[in-house]
C-alpha cells in the first residue's frame, strides 16, 4: 500500500516541509552524487551514523563493508554531529523518493499545526530519537545508517495523534492490478507502524545492514509524545473553524 494524498487541506504554505525536501535533494546531489558508487558510499561512510561510532566501540578510520563488493572507513567527524547529517542522506534513489513522498503527504499538516519553526525542532528531535533508538539496539554494529525515515516516521506518529479519522487515499498493488482505497489515518498509520515493530523483532540479535525498523519505531513513538508539546493550539482550533467552513458552511 502507497499513499499518494490525504483529506486534510492546509491553511499555510509548508515552506519548512518544502525546504527539507529540497535538502535532501541538495544532499543527493551535491555530496552525494546522485548515487554515482564512489560519492555514494564516501558519504555513507563519512556523513552516515555508525551505531559503534556513536556508542565508542569503532574508532574513526575503520574499514566496513557496505556491501560484499564496496567497503570505505568511517569518517572521522565528530560522531554526535552524524545524528544530523546522517537525516540528509540516502542509499539511492528510491529510498530518497519514497521518504520525500512520505514527508509530503504527511508533514505539511504537522507543520500547519505547529508552526514553522516548531515544525523544524521536532522534526530533528525526532530524527535524533529514532537514531538512537537504532543505536541502542544495535550499539555495537559497523553499519552506517543513513536517510530521513526516522524524521519522517516522527511526524507519521504525530499525524496519528491529532488526525486520525482523516481519509488516506491509498495505490494497493496486487500483482499485475493496481486499485485505489481509502482509509482512515489511524488504520494505514497503525497498520504501518506494526510492521516497523514485526520487521524489527528479527534484527534484534542481527548487526548487519538493510531497514532500520527500530528507527522506524522509535521515530514514531517520538512523534506521538513530542507533538503534545510542538502542537500550537490555536493553529489547530484555526484549522477545525476553517474546516467547519469549508464543509458545514459558515461557523455561527
Amino acid at each position: 500500500m502507497f499513499p499518494y494524498k490525504d483529506d486534510n487541506p492546509t491553511l499555510h504554505p509548508p515552506v519548512v516541509t518544502v525546504a527539507l525536501i529540497l535538502a535532501n535533494a541538495a544532499a543527493w546531489v551535491l555530496l552525494q552524487g546522485m548515487g554515482t558508487e564512489q560519492y555514494l558510499a564516501e558519504s555513507v561512510c563519512r556523513l552516515g551514523l555508525v551505531p559503534g561510532r556513536l556508542a565508542g566501540s569503532i574508532e574513526p578510520g575503520t574499514y566496513v563493508m557496505l556491501s560484499r563488493e564496496i567497503g570505505c572507513r568511517v569518517g572521522a567527524s565528530p560522531a554526535w554531529t552524524t545524528l544530523f547529517s546522517s537525516m540528509f542522506l540516502h542509499g539511492g534513489w528510491l529510498h530518497l523518493i519514497g521518504n520525500m513522498w512520505f514527508l509530503w503527504v504527511f508533514g505539511n499538516n504537522i507543520e500547519d499545526s505547529t508552526g514553522k519553526l516548531r515544525f523544524l525542532v521536532f522534526y530533528l528531535l525526532t530524527g535524533i530519537a529514532a537514531a538512537l533508538a537504532q543505536v541502542a539496539v544495535n550499539p555495537a554494529s559497523p553499519i552506517p545508517m543513513v536517510g530521513a525515515s526516522g524524521a519522517i516516521s516522527g511526524v507519521m506518529g504525530a499525524y496519528i495523534v491529532l488526525y486520525p479519522r482523516v481519509r488516506v487515499h491509498m495505490l494497493v498493488f496486487l500483482g499485475i492490478f493496481i486499485t485505489r482505497i481509502q482509509v482512515p489515518a489511524f488504520l494505514m498509520l497503525g497498520y504501518w507502524f506494526l510492521l516497523q515493530l514485526l520487521g524489527g523483532l528479527p534484527t534484534l540479535q542481527d548487526e548487519s545492514g538493510g531497514v532500520a525498523f527500530w528507527a522506524h519505531a522509535g521515530g514514531f513513538v517520538a512523534g506521538m509524545l513530542l507533538i503534545l508539546v510542538f502542537r500550537n493550539r490555536k493553529m489547530i482550533r484555526k484549522r477545525e473553524l476553517a474546516h467547519e467552513v469549508s464543509v458545514f458552511g459558515p461557523v455561527r
